[in-house]
């Protein structure tokens, strides 16, 4: 089956803001993955040429109303990678171009970015030939609540919650009781307004980017016990792909796959970024070492690789439960009302049929009639 080649969007303004703009951007898959952003009319595709200049300001007007709440916005996408539906509340977003052209976007990580004061998050999702495929991304921060439903051509649906209308308030208000028992910073990743409101709260890789001392050596003491225990006890991990389970243990300081590569130990920013460190590019059997790589850094967010020499762990009552951890990530996944969203890069890794289920809160289908993507919360 191949999917239609556009996709009917509705934009529901779920919040109590009469000024709501959605932007929506990604790569047109069917027109040689040119860089792509809908216009204000919802409707039509807008190509940007390559600017002269660095920072150039887009053509023409990308912001789509979403109208008083209640209101609803029907938009028609293209098929379209690596795309995100963006919301800013109100007031509208900045996206500029350089030479390329490469899209500027929004940025909560550079506080001279023209849109780090602004109250704005987002959904990502892939439109393709095959399916629809979409998730709420806490990767990076948590803002504004977004909620997704999904419904294909035969009428069935299927429904991430997302968080309630006090979720951001609920995640600093976490944040901060968590810090009060560590001292380990977690309260430093919370945004304020300048009437001393939150506005969005970083995750801890964020964070870190940020503020290159937050949690300095925070999982240190963790990954040291991991090792040592993997000294003498094999580690198992299900790839879950062509390489089935595979087994590792450590020597010489190196977590060894045998035939496939090593692990070093990783830092705190490695296991919270996921990318860098003993998880970044990987000179030999990539395809089977980023399966490993995934699956080590889900366990280290999750702090279930000392209890587990199984991996993916299918207990997930374990996960979060033993100090350090990514309380980020576990305080994120309370406060949504399924408990569902993806918190750290690798949180749709998981044992397939486990107590755990969908931990990333994904939708996806192969025949997609609309996508509907509610803003403000319930």
């Amino acid at each position: 089956m191949v999917t239609k080649t556009t996709l009917n969007v509705a934009l529901k303004n779920q919040s109590n803001s009469n000024t709501i703009f959605a932007y929506i951007t990604g790569l047109a898959l069917d027109n040689g993955n040119q860089r792509v952003i809908l216009r204000s009319d919802g409707k039509t595709p807008y190509y940007p040429s390559s600017p002269a200049k660095v920072g150039s300001p887009l053509e023409v007007d990308c912001g789509i109303p979403l109208g008083p709440p209640g209101s609803t916005a029907v938009v028609t996408i293209p098929r379209i990678a690596g795309g995100r539906i963006w919301f800013c509340m109100d007031d509208k977003l900045t996206f500029l171009l350089n030479p390329g052209p490469g899209l500027i976007e929004p940025s909560v990580s550079n506080p001279s970015d023209p849109n780090y004061n602004k109250n704005w998050g987002f959904c990502e999702f892939t439109f393709n030939d095959a399916q629809l495929f979409a998730n709420i991304s806490y990767v990076d921060f948590v803002s504004i609540p977004i909620s997704m439903t999904l419904t294909n051509d035969a009428g069935a649906s299927q429904s991430v919650a997302g968080m309630p209308a006090n979720g951001l308030q609920t995640v600093c208000d976490n944040l901060v009781a968590q810090n009060q028992r560590d001292n380990a910073g977690w309260n430093q990743l919370i945004v304020n307004t300048a009437a001393g409101k939150p506005l969005r709260a970083l995750s801890p890789n964020t964070g870190h980017v940020m503020n290159q001392n937050l949690f300095a050596g925070y999982y240190d003491s963790y990954v040291n016990a991991c090792w040592d225990k993997y000294t003498s006890t094999p580690l198992k991990i299900d790839t879950q792909a062509e390489w089935g389970v595979v087994t590792g243990t450590v020597k010489n300081g190196l977590l060894i796959f045998p035939g496939l590569g090593t692990f070093a130990k990783p830092s705190t920013t490695d296991i919270f970024s996921c990318s860098t460190g003993p998880f970044g590019g990987y000179p030999n059997n990539a395809a089977a070492m980023g399966a490993i790589g995934a699956r080590l850094a889900a366990a280290l967010n999750r702090s279930t690789l000392l209890s587990s020499d199984t991996q993916p762990t299918s207990d997930f009552s374990a996960y979060y439960a033993t100090t350090p951890t990514n309380y980020y990530s576990r305080i994120v996944h309370a406060a949504n009302i399924d408990g569902r969203g993806y918190a750290f890069p690798y949180d749709d890794v998981g044992a397939g049929g486990g107590d755990g289920g969908d931990q990333a809160g994904t939708v996806f289908d192969g025949a997609p009639k609309l996508f509907t993507v509610a803003v403000g919360g319930r």
